[in-house]
């Protein structure tokens, strides 16, 4: 049995983003930095979720957040926390912005480089007495607003997380902030919301609470999915795809698999990560099938599939109905950019709880099945 941790203090509903002044007063916050993206910003939903924020147009707000956040990102917006004598960190967006607002909040502490923090460093460094760090998701998607880890492309060219489980004081979901999302970021966000409920469950590591609550999460998801791309305002599926995120991240303590190993060194070359997932989860699941016995039937059943139906093929076609690219090769991908993602997937943290031992020959064998 692993260490049990839901540790995050969440406030969850319609409209909670009226409770972010009274959480900055609780965690003692008067000039916070602001952490979102410009994408968010021109849509108006960053001033959505800061409505109710005393002067909120006269505070600082870092929006240069990459689409996925890096170390220099990071360090410049802990430079403008310091800049501006901030007392805390406010992340408002989706996983891009809260990830980078966590490496932020690390930083403003916390001696560079990123990297001496990382997962994937020899000794990581300890992450204490960072400041207080609230988080707002507007996208259901990576649950990062009660994931235990910073996903981060590092200097030296890795993707990989920086774990830091108690740097988060308190996370609002508020399933209005999404209404307005694009339908094609709504349908790729949730693929990566499903993915993360899939693979913790699929992980062999024993855990029945993150079993339980994977299993409702992907439930939520793969009822809710397409009713949230197809009528964006219907705030029922909404307020499902929010929780089934969460939910998702929550298990993250399982561990992952194959997906997310192979998913992160893409990413590194720039390719959006929801997509990636939605892209790989299939031929995952097909290859890993041999390995999980019952529980490949209660991921169809959560999907409403009948007993004996193909959960991979399923997948597969959601994916197409969603609009999503189901080849990597489809998102401009070429032969030589998978060459050196095998053996970093073999280095990936994900690849240590795949249900299935993989070698170099497996992944490669992956990613031809989903080029």
């Amino acid at each position: 049995m692993t260490t049990l941790l839901f540790g995050t203090a969440v406030q969850f509903g319609n409209g909670m983003r009226r409770a972010l002044p009274a959480e900055l007063a609780k965690a003692g916050i008067q000039r916070p930095l602001f952490v979102t993206d410009k994408g968010v910003r021109a849509a108006g939903v960053f001033a959505k979720a800061v409505e109710t924020v005393d002067r909120a147009d006269h505070l600082p707000v870092f929006d240069d957040v990459p689409p996925n956040p890096t170390e220099a990102a990071a360090a410049s917006g802990a430079a403008m926390y310091r800049q501006h004598g901030c007392d805390g960190v406010v992340g408002i967006g989706g996983g891009a912005a809260l990830d980078l607002a966590k490496a932020i909040t690390i930083l403003t502490t916390h001696a560079p480089p990123l990297w001496n923090y990382c997962n994937r460093h020899a000794s990581p460094g300890q992450i204490i007495n960072a400041p207080p760090l609230i988080l707002m998701p507007t996208t259901s998607g990576t649950g990062s607003e009660v994931g235990r880890s910073a996903v981060i492309i590092f200097d030296n060219g890795i993707k990989a997380g920086v774990r830091c489980p108690d740097i988060i004081t308190a996370a609002i979901c508020d399933p209005e902030l999404t209404t307005g999302l694009p339908a094609h970021i709504t349908a790729t966000t949730g693929m990566d919301a499903l993915s993360h409920c899939i693979e913790t469950f699929c992980s062999p590591t024993v855990n029945p609470p993150a079993d339980a609550i994977a299993l409702d999460g992907m439930q939520r998801v793969f009822a809710n999915l397409e009713r949230a791309v197809t009528d964006g305002s219907n705030l029922d599926a909404r307020w499902n795809m929010m929780m089934g995120s969460l939910e998702g991240a929550l298990c993250f303590q399982k561990g992952m698999g194959a997906v997310h190993a192979l998913s992160h060194p893409l990413g590194a070359l720039g390719h959006h990560h929801g997509t990636l997932n939605a892209i790989l989860l299939p031929h995952v699941l097909a290859h890993n099938q041999p390995a999980l016995g019952e529980k490949m039937d209660r991921i169809g059943r959560q999907a409403g599939l009948g007993r004996g139906e193909n959960v991979a093929e399923a997948l597969a076609a959601l994916v197409v109905r969603l609009g999503i690219p189901s080849r990597l090769s489809e998102i401009g991908l070429t032969h030589a950019d998978l060459a050196g993602i095998p053996a970093a997937a073999l280095e990936d943290n994900a690849h240590k709880t795949n249900p299935r031992p993989l070698q170099h020959a497996d992944y490669e064998k992956l990613l031809m099945s989903a080029y």
